[in-house]
């Protein structure tokens, strides 16, 4: 497995963006109003990421034994993580985009706008504790595998 991309970010973000905003001019008349706090849920998540980043970080960096599979599934998590707040991002900034120039003459945009607002700060915060808990997994330098110095010559 290998490490997220910006460019994996990017695709997601943009795709997430583009299939929103297709959707808010075809069916914004019909769906119900965005609950204030839609977004909070990405917001909970990003901050168990964070935590569980600074848990493994610093067990790492005390030579404390850590299972290699549940490091492996943390890594799997903010990998998952990190893409699912990309796309997420992309949903809320085409909320945003549909939404602000409309604010003035519908009357359900104002509220909507406000839960976009949330929806942005925290799917970009999931995709920030995402790829910090994906860094706090990386195998510190000189750890077991590159300890012995290769012979020369």
């Amino acid at each position: 497995m290998h490490f997220t991309r910006p460019r994996e970010l990017a695709v997601a973000g943009l795709l997430g963006l583009v299939l929103a905003y297709l959707l808010f001019q075809v069916a914004y008349g019909s769906i119900p109003a965005l609950p204030l706090f839609a977004g909070i849920t990405l917001l909970v998540l990003a901050l168990c990421e964070f935590v569980l980043a600074f848990i493994i970080r610093s067990r790492i960096k005390e030579g404390r034994v850590l299972a290699a599979i549940s490091v492996a599934r943390s890594v799997a998590l903010a990998k998952a993580s990190s893409l699912a707040g990309s796309a997420m991002t992309g949903v809320w900034l085409a909320a945003f985009a549909y939404l602000f120039p409309r604010r003035d003459e519908l009357l359900a945009a104002s509220g909507d706008l406000r839960s976009a607002t949330v929806g942005i700060v925290s799917s970009a915060a999931l995709v920030a504790a995402a790829l910090w808990l994906e860094h706090c997994c990386r195998t510190p330098e000189g750890g077991d595998r590159g300890s012995d110095p290769e012979p020369t010559g």
